[in-house]
């Protein structure tokens, strides 16, 4: 067979944003996660967001069962899933309905045509089809019988018609793949990986795949391909991951820098339970997973790990952080190291449960009933995930304190190119050496953090008794006494407030003072730094700092802000870390809030710089 696309003009783009869309029994993100991995193996840099309809089975063809996958992907400019797709490729008349007002006029559709019958039409709210109507002439419109076409690729596979019909994903999948010049083998790997055990159904998805790419080639659908530039990546080895999947490979690193086992203990919540499910995959790497009945139990077995001497982690989401609350100050008053990943999703309540938000900040700093201080950092990328988890647990170990890691659902299921970091570049994991037994007193501490002792039932000469009561100064006796409870209170706050040693100086992107600062935190990273490179190309006087450490927080931060005359921060809450910055420093920055279950995008961002530098 001829090479395909040979003759066809190819055009170079530094990146280019795809969304795919359709309902979730479509594939929908099986596509789109196979799409990112040919992204990555072709040597783009790239940034998804999957985004999943909050209806657990939203009727088939409904608005409100749309599963949406977006991908952006290109040179190392890439920091967030686009804003606008250049491309949406649609399996129905729902996910046209539902994505259209997401394109710029001239972007192209490419759509299933099969599924746009009468009925189709009407519940997704369409009089007449968009098709013929003429409300889709501003854009260019592709289609493709995918379903007719599947259907002939597999009429001798001797599948039933319902279930050729399954792979019609697929088939529209090699289309994009030609579309931007992607490789097959990837993808076709993962395929008969997937379907090892039906050998049938793997040949004919595989089928399918290559008739869509081949289809693309041989009618000319399209006047020309696209190739996206490739990033420029430093040597080593990388691995497409989620943010979930990065925070549970840091668990396990930490665990082995440690040399003890890992133990997580978690109830499934979304969007939290991928760390779960991966971690169970690791059982045989000194990785105990523990499925709790109740959000309650989790945090408890963890404390128990936690005090047996092992590394203790759990996971969770907005309404199970708050079920854990009264267990975390068990672990506060009883001083002991572990992780809480909190993956933020939309509320209050059940909310918005598979949408995005940073609405948890306030709770994971203040959230707990007396004087209850702890360590809060943010991821701020998928990848993030793995170094900021890292560091929560190299902290916590060393100062003897839970660590609460903020991610959120548009990271923890987003993707991007992680590079496996060697065993040099790792941080050194410090624990406070054992003193003698005869010296030994559970609550003595270490001159330079404060920390008390990490014993655990078994060692011989250093038996202790922990519970929830207040205890007495070195000793950890049961003490009422009130001078002892108002000392130990400041030794357990002015222990966090010494982690601000372990926090670098504060990166600024841009001039070190100026007009307007940027504060970012989380998973603003990416709409943050783009907005402000942008806006510095056109000459404005902007520069920004993004936020790992929330509490305590960074020592210069004071600083960097009285060094601008105006700061924005911009959340995907109504204000939380503006709150909390104000409250530090008496210094009133502006906002940009967005609470729509959807992440801040670049362009966002830029509008509100340019109003900020007007005046408005």
């Amino acid at each position: 067979m001829a090479e395909p696309g040979k003759n066809v003009n190819i055009s170079e783009l530094n990146s280019v944003t795809v969304r795919f869309a359709g309902d979730s029994g479509d594939g929908i993100q099986l596509v789109g996660s196979q799409f990112a991995n040919a992204t990555a193996v072709a040597g783009n840099d790239l940034s998804t967001l999957p985004d999943y309809p909050a209806e657990i089975r939203a009727p088939a063809g409904t608005l409100a069962g749309v599963s949406g996958f977006q991908i952006s992907f290109g040179d190392d400019s890439v920091l967030t899933p686009g804003n606008k797709p250049n491309v949406l490729m649609v399996m129905n008349p729902a996910a046209l309905a539902v994505n259209l007002k997401s394109l710029d006029k001239g972007s192209v559709i490419i759509a299933n045509s099969d599924a746009f019958t009468a009925a189709a039409l009407e519940k997704a709210g369409y009089k007449a089809s968009p098709f013929e109507d003429g409300s889709l002439d501003n854009y260019r419109v592709i289609g493709v019988a995918a379903g007719t076409l599947t259907e002939n690729t597999l009429k001798d596979s001797g599948l039933p018609p319902a279930q050729a019909q399954k792979c019609k994903n697929f088939y529209m999948l090699g289309i994009m793949f030609w579309m931007y010049g992607l490789p097959l083998g990837p993808t076709r790997d993962w395929i008969k990986t997937k379907f090892s055990k039906v050998p049938g159904l793997a040949e004919a998805n595989i089928k399918a795949l290559e008739a869509g790419y081949y289809y693309a080639d041989v009618t000319e659908i399209f006047d020309a391909r696209f190739q996206a530039k490739k990033s420029p990546v430093a040597p080593g080895k990388y691995r497409n991951l989620t943010g979930n999947e990065a925070a549970a490979y840091a668990m396990i690193t930490a665990a082995k820098l440690l040399k003890k086992k890992l133990f997580y203990g978690s109830y499934p919540i979304t969007p939290a339970s991928e760390i779960l499910h991966t971690l169970s995959k690791h059982r045989s790497a000194d990785v105990v997973v523990f499925q709790a009945e109740d959000e309650i139990a989790a945090m408890c077995s963890t404390i128990g790990a936690a005090f047996g001497g092992e590394l203790a982690c759990t996971g969770t989401s907005g309404p199970g952080l708050s079920l854990k609350i009264e267990a975390l100050g068990l672990g506060v008053i009883a001083e002991l190291p572990m992780v809480i990943v909190n993956v933020q999703r939309g509320g209050p309540s059940t909310g918005l449960p598979t949408k995005t938000e940073q609405s948890d900040l306030l709770q994971a700093v203040y959230g707990r009933h007396g004087e209850c201080p702890l360590v809060v950092l943010a991821a701020s990328s998928p990848a993030d995930c793995f170094h900021t988890t890292l560091e929560a647990a190299r902290i916590a170990v060393k100062y003897m304190t839970p660590v609460i890691v903020l991610s959120n659902s548009y990271l923890s299921n987003g993707s991007e190119p992680f590079r496996i970091p060697k065993l040099s570049e790792l941080p050194r994991f410090e624990v406070s050496p054992l003193p003698a037994p005869a010296d030994f007193k559970p609550f003595m501490r270490d001159p330079e953090t404060l920390a008390r002792p990490w014993a655990w039932p078994g060692l011989k000469g250093y038996e202790h008794r922990l519970g929830g009561l207040e205890k007495a100064d070195g000793t950890g006796a049961i003490s009422y006494d009130p001078e002892n409870h108002e000392k130990m209170t400041n030794l357990r706050a002015e222990k966090i407030g010494r982690v601000v040693k372990e926090i670098p100086p504060t990166k600024i992107n841009g001039a070190a003072e100026g007009e307007l600062l940027v504060i970012g935190w989380g998973s603003t990273y990416g709409a943050i730094t783009s907005a402000v490179a942008e806006a510095a190309r056109a000459g404005l006087n902007v520069s920004s700092i993004h936020l790992r450490h929330i509490y305590p927080l960074p020592p210069d931060v004071g600083t960097i802000m009285r060094r601008f005359r105006k700061v924005l921060v911009p959340e995907e809450n109504t204000g939380q870390l503006r709150l909390l910055l104000r409250s530090e420093y008496m210094r009133e920055p502006l906002g940009l809030n967005k609470v729509q279950g959807q992440p801040l995008n670049s362009d966002e961002v830029l509008v509100k710089i340019k109003e900020v530098l007007r005046g408005n």
